[in-house]
Order: structure tokens, then C-alpha cells, then sequence
């Protein structure tokens, strides 16, 4: 009897690992079918930049997008981004970093896709997060987060992605259908996107140059003492730019919630290690 017994417990236990497996491996291949549909919008002949149609932008806008894309550039509206740095799972005054590594395929107005592993120490954690999901895992087999599908999900993820198209996908907030830009200061504009009934404004500051040098919105959220969705700050520093195909793009992020404040806290330092835009490098 006893020998049956461990028998009967291994056989579980090799069933639940089994089964675990499966759900990742079905993870993994959502993950990268929302990333080929992303990548899939890609215009197949994107029209090019020119500074015509800057026409009738506030300065501060129209110097950011002078600074951020060359005369003739491509206009994508997709980027493949990869990232090494930290990202803290902890609070201000325990923020436990772990190192990270992700992959990004960014798209606007259609999502976003990251895919992260991270390490802290023995701990391992990977997933993804997007516009429909964020799902996370410990060890690759055991799920600690499997979140995302209702309303305030996709509000929240809205902010995000409409705030990172700012300053790697420029080209998709150029003045057009559901872009509206308006000046905050000398040298700070708004911009406004709206899509599929949600609507998010990001402000962008720039340098004289027209260089961005932060961004900061008000990002639909949870992360607060509460636990409950509201409005409240959200922003990040941008540095180290470089070229990438006619476009001038930070490769330094320090992003957090509650920018602005004293209780801001920096919980996403990204370097990028590189931005391709599908279908034109």
C-alpha cells in the first residue's frame, strides 16, 4: 500500500508539472503570435518625413519632432526593441531589483508586446505583458501572475504604450486622425491620442535643442496603498540617444509611478541594446 501511494504521488506530480508546461509553452505561443500580428501592421511602403507637416504644431512639438526624426525618414509605425537593465518587483524603500533582459514589439495605435526574463539571486522570473495580459512566472513553471482581459487592464496598458510610442515610435504621433497636439509651456507640449474609445495625453519636456527629456501622464493604475485603479502620475527620464534609421531615440529609461512626487519611485532602468523597425532594416 505504501509503495502505491508514492506511486500515486509521483504520478501527480508528474501530471501537474506536465500540465504546467503545457500552459507555458501555450504562453510562449501567444506571445509571439500578438507579436507577428503587431509586426504585421507595419506599413509596406511607409511615406517619409518632412517637416511640412509640422505645420501648425506648437514650437515645442515641432522641435521634438525635428530632433527625433531626419528629413526622409521612413515613417514605421513598428519597432522591435531589445532591453538589458532592472526592474524592481519591491517598493521605494525595499525595491528589490532584479536583473533584466525583454524584448519589445511596439506598435501604435494597435499594443505592445514585452517579454522579460529577470533574476534576483536563486529567484528566476519571466513572462509578458501587453495590451491584453500580463502574465509572470517563477522558474518557468510556476505562475505567479496571470492577470489583464477586463477594462481597467487595457486602460492602464493604453497609457503605457502611447507613452513609449512618444520616444521610440515617433512617427505614430504625428499630426493626424486621433492626434491632437497642444502646448503646455515653452517647452513643454501634450499630446493627446484617442483609439478604440480610450483616450491618453502625454506630455513630452524638451531641451533647446529639441532633445526629450522626460515624459510624465496620467496613467490609469493600481499601484498605490489602496490597491484600487485611479488617475495619478507616471513618467521617466530619457538619455543616451542614438541613430536608428533616421530617427534619433533614447536608449537610457528610468520610468515610475508617482512621478513628480516624493513618491516617485524608478522601478523600470532600461538600456536598449537595440530598435529595429520590421520591415525596413
Amino acid at each position: 500500500m505504501p509503495g502505491m501511494l508514492i506511486t500515486g504521488l509521483l504520478l501527480a506530480l508528474v501530471a501537474a508539472g506536465a500540465a504546467l508546461a503545457l500552459w507555458r509553452w501555450r504562453d510562449h505561443r501567444a506571445d509571439r503570435a500578438a507579436m507577428d500580428r503587431l509586426v504585421s501592421t507595419q506599413p509596406e511602403s511607409p511615406t517619409c518625413f518632412d517637416s511640412s507637416m509640422l505645420a501648425g504644431l506648437p514650437e515645442p512639438a515641432r522641435r521634438f519632432f525635428l530632433y527625433t526624426i531626419a528629413p526622409g525618414a521612413a515613417l514605421y509605425s513598428v519597432a522591435n526593441i531589445d532591453m538589458r537593465g532592472q526592474f524592481a518587483m519591491g517598493t521605494k524603500a525595499k525595491p528589490r531589483y532584479f536583473d533584466m533582459r525583454a524584448t519589445q514589439v511596439l506598435a501604435m495605435p494597435a499594443g505592445f508586446v514585452w517579454k522579460m526574463s529577470a533574476s534576483r539571486g536563486l529567484i528566476r522570473l519571466s513572462g509578458s505583458d501587453s495590451a491584453h495580459w500580463t502574465r509572470f512566472w517563477m522558474l518557468g513553471l510556476l505562475p505567479v501572475a496571470h492577470l489583464g482581459g477586463g477594462h481597467d487592464h487595457r486602460r492602464s496598458a493604453f497609457g503605457r504604450y502611447v507613452a513609449e510610442a512618444v520616444f521610440w515610435v515617433p512617427a505614430t504621433v504625428l499630426p493626424g486622425p486621433g492626434i491632437h497636439w497642444q502646448a503646455v509651456d515653452a517647452n513643454c507640449a501634450r499630446v493627446t491620442v484617442t483609439h478604440q474609445g480610450l483616450t491618453q495625453s502625454v506630455d513630452v519636456t524638451v531641451a533647446p535643442d529639441g532633445q526629450p527629456t522626460h515624459v510624465c501622464f496620467q496613467r490609469w493604475s493600481d499601484a498605490n496603498p489602496e490597491k484600487r485603479h485611479r488617475l495619478q502620475p507616471f513618467g521617466g527620464y530619457l538619455s543616451a540617444f542614438r541613430e536608428f534609421a533616421g530617427y534619433r531615440l533614447p536608449t537610457h529609461v528610468e520610468a515610475g509611478n508617482h512621478f513628480g512626487t516624493e513618491a516617485y519611485f524608478p522601478f523600470f532602468l532600461a538600456d536598449v541594446t537595440s530598435i529595429v523597425f520590421p520591415g525596413g532594416n
